[in-house]
């Protein structure tokens, strides 16, 4: 039987451990690492190149989206499962956008996790109809005239509009469950896309070019 290699990354040292626990039970999948931010999911990819990761969105340092893009970009063989509640609908589509294979609900039986892992492995992807639904909408939506004008990602336009209302990092951090690194790094692109140096300059150019009117 063929081992597959898996690295499981969340901030959260009890579903951590829970999920080492359970999935170390099946015969053919291997815990080769234990992450609890994006950076050490990255980190620990490159060194040992795991088959699968299981991967949390919401986590301290870098978040799942942002690792999920690192990692598919440097190793693209490796295969990223990601964990999510409910609500993180919004985090999935842009982690899929950047490559992920698909999610799983974090209440899932392991029975279930551990097949779904063996799906992923085997060249199949996980994703609803509903959530197919949402990503052509999202598609659809992204591909508007408007949006594109300065190359903005749908993210990037999400944290440009929280920035314009005068939000502060940490604000925009919260709200878009991400970490204040994260943001730092959005606003840097956003700032280098729309030629501004600063946030008044940004929201006018925004205002000024229609770009908010997508919100």
């Amino acid at each position: 039987m063929a081992t597959i290699k898996v690295l499981i990354a969340d901030d959260q040292e009890l579903i951590l451990e829970s999920l080492h626990i359970v999935l170390s039970m099946e015969e053919d999948l291997v815990i080769v690492g234990l992450a609890k931010n994006g950076d050490e999911a990255v980190r620990i990819c490159e060194q040992f190149q795991p088959d699968i990761v299981l991967m949390d969105i919401n986590m301290p340092v870098m978040d799942g989206v942002a690792a999920t893009a690192q990692i598919k970009e440097r190793m693209p063989e490796v295969k990223v499962i990601i964990l999510t509640s409910y609500r993180e609908v919004e985090y999935v589509l842009t982690a899929l956008s950047h490559g992920a294979e698909g999610y799983l609900l974090k209440a899932i039986h392991p029975k279930e996790l551990a097949a779904g892992i063996r799906v992923v492995h085997a060249g199949g992807t996980l994703i609803t109809q509903e959530m197919a639904g949402k990503m052509i909408k999202s598609m659809n939506h992204a591909s508007a005239p408007k949006s594109n004008e300065y190359g903005l990602s749908g993210r990037e336009l999400e944290v440009l509009h929280k920035l314009a209302s005068g939000m502060r990092n940490q604000d925009i951090a919260e709200a878009l469950f991400l970490s204040e690194g994260t943001v730092k790094n959005y606003i840097s692109t956003i700032y280098s896309k729309l030629n501004v140096k600063g946030r008044r300059e940004a929201a006018r150019k925004a205002r000024d070019s229609g770009i908010m009117d997508d919100h």
